[in-house]
């Protein structure tokens, strides 16, 4: 999978230093595969889930580093293509605000 805006993903591991081996390791996995559905996603992540967002569309939400960050992607599986779009934490993610920006 490509990965778009992975520029954000190091600028997330210097805000959330913890979570910069998390960050690495999920850019790693995500180009070295080849996802067509949730399923694939699932596989690779178990706890991927899809949401739906204000906009109406639907993104990949993932649990990061124990469940205490959320990393929200947009995957477009029939161009390969993984759009970075939000890393918060748990907190954040918990009060919804993120869903009307998208």
């Amino acid at each position: 999978m490509r990965i778009i805006k992975e520029t954000r993903l190091a600028e997330w591991a210097v805000d959330y230093p913890d979570a910069q081996t998390w960050l690495l390791k999920w850019r790693e996995v995500v180009r070295k595969a080849q996802w067509v559905s949730i399923a694939d996603v699932r596989r690779t992540f178990p706890h991927a889930d899809p949401v739906q967002v204000a906009s109406g569309r639907s993104v990949c939400v993932l649990n990061a580093c124990g469940n205490k960050y959320r990393l929200v992607t947009a995957i477009h599986y029939n161009r390969g293509i993984v759009y970075v779009l939000r890393f918060m934490t748990h907190a954040q993610y918990s009060k919804n605000r993120w869903k009307a920006s998208l």
